[in-house]
């Protein structure tokens, strides 16, 4: 575990993740536990702070089949990519969205990836999203019409060495 209490997601997270993501479906999009169990075990990060916020991320060298992860592949050679972060409303505005991004970052460079790629719905619109992004560096580096019919923009953030 480390200092801010950020641990590897196991098998008794599944229930918490699957409501948690639920309730905010409209900013990520569904999942179910199948599906979960096998992005947990394709991921190059899985961590979670309590059952209060989880953040899921896969490099270049995963089989995840995403629409969103596949443009960051065919566009870049080595990438740490945040499929989603989710935080309680309850536990919102208190760190640990950064928190879990700061544990992932270090990951990632130790990994060697130079670059984190995620993306943020412009349609339907996650401001609250979008401030967080910008606050932590991240540029856009493309835009999407996805075949749910949500529009995104694609981010990256260069990792200092």
């Amino acid at each position: 575990m480390s200092a801010h209490g950020i641990r590897p997601i196991g098998d008794d997270d599944v229930a918490w993740i699957l409501a948690l993501n639920a309730a905010n479906e409209t900013a990520t999009s569904p999942l179910d536990a199948p599906t979960l169990r096998l992005m947990l075990g394709d991921a190059a990060y899985a961590g979670a702070i309590g059952r209060d916020g989880f953040l899921i991320a896969f490099d270049q060298t995963s089989a995840y089949k995403s629409v969103n992860y596949q443009w960051f592949r065919v566009g870049y050679m080595q990438f740490m990519y945040v499929d989603r972060i989710v935080v309680d409303a309850t536990a919102r505005k208190g760190g640990l969205a950064r928190a879990l991004y700061e544990d992932m970052f270090v990951v990632a460079r130790r990994g060697g990836h130079g670059t984190v790629a995620c993306e943020v719905n412009i349609d339907p619109p996650n401001p609250a999203s979008d401030a967080f992004h910008d606050r932590l560096g991240f540029v856009e580096a493309g835009k999407a019409t996805l075949p749910n019919g949500k529009t995104v923009r694609y981010m990256t953030k260069a990792l200092p060495k």
